[in-house]
C-alpha cells in the first residue's frame, strides 16, 4: 500500500511539472510570449485600431501623451458644426477632434458652451482659452443647428459674405421672402430684434441668431468692432448700425459668483476666481484698477470688462 500511494504521488508530480513546461513555452507560431499583448497594444495605441473604437471616447497615444500640449489659435466657432479641419486648425489634436465629431455622430449636442468642457482629454486651461470664442447657434426644431450653407446664385455673388470664419448664410428662396431695409436705415445693435437684423442687406436668419447669441452673452455690444468677435466683417455692417451704450446690462462684480462671472465671454475661470478672493480677502471692488496687479487680466482685458460690471 505504501509502494502504491508513493507512486501515485510521483505520477501526479511528474504530470504538474510537464503541464507547467507546456504553459512556459513559447509557441511555435508566436516565439515571444509578450507578441499577442503587443500587438494588441500596437493596434490600440495605432491610429486605424483607434478609429475602430466606438464605444467610449479616444485616448491619445503614448507618443502623442508625451508631447507637450499644441498652442491653441482660437477663432470663433461653434462645436455643433465645426469640422475636424476647423477644430484641428483651433490647436485640437486629431484624437480630441475626433472625441468631438463621435460625440456628435451619437447625438450629442452642445447646448451651451459650458457643456464643451465635457470633451474627453481638454483640459480646464484649454476650455478656458476657448471658452470666449464658443458660440452656439440655436436649434432648429428638429434639434439641429439651425443655418443653411451657401448656394451658389448671382443674387449671394453680389453681396459679399458678412462672415469671415464662417462660410454659412440663409438660402435664397429664404432671403427673398424679406424686404430689405433701404440705404440709409441705422438700427440700434443693441435693440434690434432678429425679425429687423434679416432686413439689413446681407444678413439672414443664421445671422441674426448668431449676433442675438452673442448679445445676450455679452450683455449688449459697446462698439461695432466687436461683431469680429463671432467672425462677422464688421466694416460691411457699420452703416447700419448705431450703438446705445445705456442698454447694456452689467453685472454685479461684488454680488456675483464664480459660475456666473465665467459665463460672461470676457472672463475665465481664472479671473472669475481671482475676483472672489479680492473680495474674500479685502471687502468690495470699487473699481477695476485692484484687479490690475493680478497676472490673470491684461490691460485689454479691464477695457473691455469696464463695459459690462459695476460696482453697486
Amino acid at each position: 500500500m505504501l509502494l502504491a500511494l508513493g507512486m501515485i504521488l510521483l505520477y501526479a508530480v511528474v504530470h504538474a511539472v510537464v503541464l507547467c513546461f507546456d504553459h512556459a513555452a513559447p509557441d511555435e507560431d508566436n516565439p515571444s510570449g509578450q507578441q499577442t499583448t503587443e500587438t494588441q497594444r500596437a493596434l490600440t495605441d495605432s491610429p486605424h485600431g483607434r478609429q475602430g473604437q466606438t464605444d467610449g471616447p479616444i485616448p491619445p497615444s503614448a507618443d502623442e501623451d508625451r508631447q507637450a500640449p499644441a498652442r491653441l489659435t482660437p477663432f470663433a466657432f461653434d462645436p455643433n458644426t465645426a469640422d475636424s479641419l476647423t477644430l484641428r486648425r483651433l490647436g485640437l489634436p486629431q484624437w480630441m477632434a475626433s472625441n468631438v465629431l463621435s460625440y456628435r455622430r451619437k447625438g450629442g449636442r452642445f447646448c451651451q458652451p459650458e457643456d464643451f468642457r465635457r470633451i474627453y482629454g481638454l483640459t480646464q486651461q484649454q476650455f478656458d482659452t476657448l471658452r470666449p470664442y464658443i458660440v452656439i447657434a440655436p436649434a432648429a426644431d428638429d434639434g439641429s443647428a439651425s443655418r443653411t450653407p451657401v448656394r451658389p446664385s448671382s443674387a449671394t455673388q453680389q453681396t459679399p459674405s458678412l462672415l469671415l470664419a464662417r462660410r454659412d448664410a440663409d438660402s435664397l428662396s429664404a432671403r427673398l421672402q424679406v424686404r430689405k431695409y433701404a440705404p440709409g436705415t441705422t438700427l440700434d445693435l443693441n435693440r434690434a430684434d432678429t425679425t429687423e437684423l434679416k432686413k439689413i442687406p446681407g444678413i439672414g436668419s443664421g445671422i441674426a441668431r448668431l449676433i442675438s447669441n452673442y448679445r445676450r452673452q455679452l450683455g449688449g455690444f459697446y462698439r461695432i468692432e466687436q461683431l469680429g468677435e463671432i467672425g462677422l466683417d464688421h466694416r460691411q455692417l457699420a452703416a447700419w448700425f448705431r450703438i446705445d451704450t445705456a442698454a447694456l446690462q452689467r453685472l454685479d462684480v461684488n454680488r456675483t459668483g464664480i459660475e456666473q462671472l465665467r459665463r460672461h465671454p470676457y472672463l475665465n475661470f481664472y479671473q472669475a476666481k481671482a475676483i472672489v478672493e479680492y473680495r474674500r480677502k479685502h471687502g468690495p471692488l470699487k473699481s477695476l484698477k485692484p484687479l490690475a496687479l493680478y497676472e490673470e487680466f491684461t490691460p485689454d482685458d479691464l477695457e473691455r470688462l469696464s463695459h459690462y460690471l459695476s460696482f453697486e
